[in-house]
């Protein structure tokens, strides 16, 4: 059995606490400075967004951050609420019963703590792969629609109205009601708090640049514009008492930290919550461990998958003991993180010292934070997420991907978000199941002299009258092994005189059983009419599991180690027929 100092040695922290030095300690005191000043009003918008009390965004924006430094595999990644995370928290908790009892507050914990055993538990598992489930394109095609759904939804704080709604249709019909009841000084404290973000994320860093100011300083003042936004809105708030105009602000704030304790185990609750457990937990990893690969690319480090879902599984159940809601890795928070000079997650855990001490002493300040202030910066965090020139990318390049990307979109805009996210994982895996069950069989010849067989479509080849040569260009499955057996005879019903059919095997990976029956068949069938089947080039492991069965023994051709081999003693043995039975008829070579 390990002993506990065994067990402590195998973190990942242990990697960068032995190298640490006073050096790298004052990088991420400084990284954790700035990295706190934006994750304050951060995390408290992002609570607004999941419809949840403001303390619990900056609840879950300290313990995690500390639990995913002892287990996470990046070195600058920084977790905590996000975007499209609270928008699914938000969807999520309305589907809680009312007679549970239960607050939004402790539900959201459980999403949270459900979230982290999913993710943990897969991550021991070494499923890593299941970011595969969600292609790329889907991926932008879900987070610019949700983007635009998260827009929508602060537009009522703008307003200073009541609306809801999970959908498109239903939030413009709710937002449409209560045109006619919007607060003048509500909109006009939205709009220029909005102004003022957008002028500072083109303008500001123009004239910066302009004036000769370092990249870096560049970078830190646009960075800094919604704290900045931020304090004049709450100082004006304060001492004019906005809050008398109708102007709705963040209210009283505990001064306390939370109590360390797992939420009430509702077997009901935990129930209805799994599927939005499990659609937040696959999101939040796809985007983590996105984040994760660009920022350790930049620097040469080593980002583990399986690693990856065990921290942010620890990390989730962090902010589930400790009143937060579902984390993940955030774009905009690990790009501030990096570019302020961060080089290990102690940096994080500074930030949550920094978060810490903002709760105990900053809190009075806060409640007078107006809400269409944090709609606002909301509003332009999110309009970088908003995307869609993925659709004319994937028009041009691909029908299928850009089907794909539209089904997400369509759902996401219409059904909501977790809707969304299952058309894109289901549309994922039809996309794939498509594309692998119609491979990309081409018949070759050899390029002169050469050795190389290519596709006789793209290349001026050499071929031979009596020889079929067919190269399948993915891994042989359940899925597409009956078409393949269907290309093969379509060829070779176009080509009268064949007397060997070849399959170069180079490009396949595995053969399933559905699909060694198929290859069964089609020698059964060529066979009967005295035509020879034979493989090429086939790859080690697939070699083992052929041995494992009695294909090869009822194969009645052969196995050869490359095409060229195979075609040149298949001709020689042409030759030899045609020598010792000179009444064949002749055939060219």
């Amino acid at each position: 059995m390990k002993t506990p100092a065994r067990w402590l040695s195998k973190l990942p922290a242990m990697s960068w606490l032995r190298e640490y030095n006073t050096q790298l300690l004052g990088s991420d005191l400084l990284a954790a400075c700035i990295v706190t000043l934006m994750l304050i009003p951060q995390s408290l918008a992002y609570a607004l967004l999941a419809g949840l009390p403001a303390e619990t965004g900056l609840y879950a924006s300290m313990l995690p951050l500390l639990a995913y430094a002892l287990f996470g595999s990046s070195r600058t990644l920084s977790v905590g609420p996000v975007a499209v995370i609270s928008l699914m928290t938000a969807v999520a908790l309305q589907r809680i019963d009312p007679a549970s009892g239960l607050t939004h507050t402790q539900a959201a914990s459980i999403l949270a703590l459900e979230s982290g055993a999913m993710l943990g538990m897969l991550g021991l598992l070494r499923f890593g792969f299941v970011a595969n489930f969600l292609s790329h394109p889907v991926v932008a095609g879900f987070i610019s629609s949700s983007g635009v759904l998260i827009v929508l939804s602060q537009v009522k704080h703008l307003l200073g109205i009541a609306a809801s709604g999970d959908t498109v249709p239903e939030l413009l019909k709710s937002l449409y009601a209560g045109l006619a009841h919007f607060n003048p000084h509500t909109l006009l404290l939205g709009l220029t708090t909005l102004a003022y973000l957008l002028l500072a994320r083109t303008f500001l860093a123009r004239l910066l640049h302009r004036i000769g100011a370092a990249p870096f300083i560049t970078s830190l003042c646009v960075k800094a514009a919604p704290i900045v936004a931020l304090l004049l809105a709450t100082t004006l708030a304060w001492f004019l008492q906005l809050d008398q105009y109708g102007i709705a602000v963040v209210g009283a704030i505990p001064a306390k930290l939370p109590v360390l304790q797992l939420p009430p185990l509702d077997a009901g609750t935990f129930y209805q919550l799994a599927p939005s457990a499990l659609l937040i937990s696959l999101i939040g990893y796809v985007e983590s461990i996105s984040v994760g690969k660009i920022l350790g690319g930049r620097r040469q480090q080593k980002i583990v998958p399986d690693q990856e879902l065990v921290g942010l599984g620890v990390a989730n159940l962090a902010s589930a003991i400790s009143g937060g809601f579902p984390v993940t890795g955030g774009f905009s928070r690990s790009i501030v993180n990096f570019d302020a000079g961060a080089q290990t997650p102690a940096a994080g855990f500074f930030s949550a010292l920094g978060i810490l001490l903002a709760v105990l002493l900053l809190t009075p300040l806060l409640a007078w934070l107006p809400t269409a202030t944090l709609a606002a910066t909301i509003i332009v965090a999110v309009l970088s997420l908003i995307d869609f020139s993925i659709l004319r990318l994937a028009w041009d390049y691909s029908k299928s991907d850009f089907t794909a990307v539209m089904a997400t979109i369509a759902a996401t805009f219409l059904w909501g978000v977790e809707t969304g996210v299952s058309c894109g994982v289901i549309a994922s895996l039809l996309l794939h199941l498509y594309k692998s069950s119609r491979p990309h069989i081409a018949e070759v010849g050899e390029i002169a002299g050469t050795g190389h067989f290519r596709n006789i479509k793209r290349h001026q080849v050499e071929t031979h009258p009596s020889i079929l040569s067919l190269r399948v260009d993915e891994s042989l499955y359940f899925a597409n092994a009956s078409f393949i057996e269907d290309e093969i005879f379509r060829t070779f019903q176009t080509r009268p005189g064949i007397h060997n059919v070849i399959l170069l095997c180079a490009a396949v990976n595995e053969i399933d059983l559905s699909a060694l029956e198929v290859l069964s068949t089609v020698n059964k069938r060529l066979q009967a009419m005295q035509i020879g089947f034979h493989l090429s080039e086939v790859k080690g492991p697939v070699m083992d599991a052929l041995q494992l069965a009695d294909f090869l023994q009822q194969l009645n051709g052969e196995v050869f180690l490359s095409h060229r081999t195979a075609v040149n003693t298949l001709l020689e043995r042409e030759l030899h027929s045609l020598r010792v039975h000179p009444g064949f008829q002749d055939f060219q070579i």
